[in-house]
């Protein structure tokens, strides 16, 4: 008997199998497009990312057929949500967060709650990268495919929904919403109200876990699955993350790398809530019952694969080889010259700014790609030194970090990471843990497995300690004075571009 884990980021998504003592049977990846119709559009082609979704499912099932898969259970990125129908239909796009669509009903939201009456209910810092600004401009815009669609559903909810599932909403992507009264662990009563937005849309509540459904018989064998295979609903990437890289006790923290970089650490029930609210942090259930996480976040990911695709397109890349590592070779020892603000694309925490633009400052003639790579990376790391100062300032320190995701292979970004942070980062043996985690909780949901703890140590291995190095720590600490002013000093020319 075996475990599957779906993970479904921005950018791609990846399937994995893994036998009950924690091995990996089989992996499969498929990277899909990020599409931009419109000036400050970004979404997703929903068909597509099923299309491909059910390729990497088929590919890993045929992979390990000599150890069945019994459960499977879904990761998946926040904010984005799915129109489809009664029949599973898929009505339209998925629009990002990083859309700029909603923001006028984002700021009629801020104008109608004070900023302490909404974070009671729902602890976050409204704008326009969560689920409701969106759904009301589709509401607004498109109207035929709001009165069509029986549900609104985020992506790991979505994809079990189509593979045969219950129509439900898992609380810990329900926080993303801007809906989810999170001390009643349900739909708010008052967000709803303020919404005009039917709760029969949103699906029932469900902790990640619980047990949704199995996968249609006409779906499994399509995708080669034994019949009978049990859904079990999932959560948002970075708590299937956590799961997956064993931070299931409060105090500990991961790193995720992907698309975005997000830091997540996990704790209990907060004292004072509002201490979280003042230091720019949301708090959302974590997928382990009883605990809850937070998210410092920003879009490194795909910085760097802007920095790939801008830089090194037609860089010859052997066969079997990675571009990053290729890349990686051309990286300077020491830490750079150059500043990088990398607002590309907008950023959404720890304040959403819309009307600003990235900037590579420090070019010189002599200055080569290598150190560009890695001053984005140094300085996508310095963007979150601030909001670690206010994460400890509402109690919450942090010792060190496990580090997941993608991004996670590169030593060269693990080691810039502890230098600029001066705090160790772990490498666990398996990186994709958002994958891992996804299992992990199909094999808790049906009982395959025991507790979070007794999972994650048979599942979870730590391969690496990157220790910090106190010189480059220094200079980082002399550059992050640098960074600080960059923003502020060209925030009326970025206003203006």
């Amino acid at each position: 008997m075996s475990l599957l884990g779906l993970d479904v980021g921005t950018t791609g998504c990846k399937a994995g199998v893994f036998s009950l003592d924690g091995a990996c049977l089989a992996q499969a990846y498929r990277e899909y497009d990020m599409l931009h119709p419109q000036p400050g559009w970004s979404e997703l082609d929903s068909a597509d990312v099923w299309r491909k979704t059910k390729a990497v499912l088929a590919e890993v099932a045929a992979r390990a057929k000599g150890d069945p898969v019994t459960a499977l259970s879904i990761s998946a990125f926040g904010e984005a949500f799915v129109p489809v129908t009664q029949g599973r239909e898929l009505l339209d796009a998925s629009i990002l967060c990083l859309d700029d669509r909603g923001r006028e009903h984002a700021e009629r939201l801020c104008a109608d709650f004070s900023p302490e009456a909404f974070y009671a209910l729902n602890p976050n810092l409204p704008g326009p990268q969560f689920t409701l600004p969106k759904l009301l401009w589709l509401r607004e815009h498109r109207p035929a495919v709001f009165d069509r669609a029986d549900y609104f559903l985020l992506w790991s909810d979505c994809l079990a929904y189509l593979l045969g599932g219950e129509p439900v909403t898992n609380n810990s992507h329900a926080n993303r919403t801007l809906l989810f009264d999170l001390g009643r662990n349900d739909w708010s009563e008052p967000l709803l109200a303020w919404s005009g937005l039917p709760r029969a849309k949103l699906g029932r509540v469900v902790p990640g876990g619980a047990r949704i459904g199995t996968v249609a018989d006409a779906l499994a064998s399509e995708l080669g699955l034994p019949r009978g295979v049990q859904l079990i609903a999932g959560g948002h990437d970075q708590c299937c993350n956590a799961l997956g890289c064993g931070a299931v006790a409060a105090g500990q923290a991961v790193y995720g790398m992907g698309s975005f970089d997000c830091i997540t650490p996990v704790f209990g029930p907060p004292a004072e809530p509002q201490l979280m609210r003042k230091a720019g942090l949301n708090i959302e259930h974590h997928v382990v019952p009883g605990l809850f996480v937070a998210f410092l976040f920003n879009q490194s990911g795909l910085l760097v694969k802007w920095f790939r695709d801008t830089f090194a397109a037609d860089t010859p890349t052997p066969p079997g080889a990675d571009i990053y590592t290729l890349l990686e070779r051309e990286l300077p020892a020491a830490p750079t010259r150059l500043l990088v603000l990398p607002h590309f694309t907008p950023p959404l925490f720890p304040r959403h700014l819309p009307d600003t633009s990235g900037v590579i400052a420090g070019l010189k003639s002599d200055t080569r790609r290598g150190e560009i790579l890695k001053a984005i990376r140094e300085c996508t790391a310095l963007y979150f030194v601030d909001s670690l100062a206010g994460l400890q300032s509402a109690g919450i320190a942090l010792t060190g970090f496990i580090a997941s995701g993608g991004g996670a292979r590169s030593e060269a970004g693990l080691q810039i990471r502890a230098d600029v942070f001066g705090l160790p980062v772990v490498r666990p043996r398996i990186t994709e843990a958002g994958v891992l985690g996804a299992a992990m909780l199909a094999g808790l949901g049906t009982g395959q497995l025991g507790s979070p703890a007794e999972a994650a140590a048979v599942f979870v291995r730590h391969e690496r300690v990157f220790e910090p190095d106190a010189a480059r720590h220094a200079a980082y600490r002399a550059k992050h004075a640098l960074y600080q002013q960059l923003y502020p000093a060209l925030q009326s020319i970025l206003h203006s571009l």
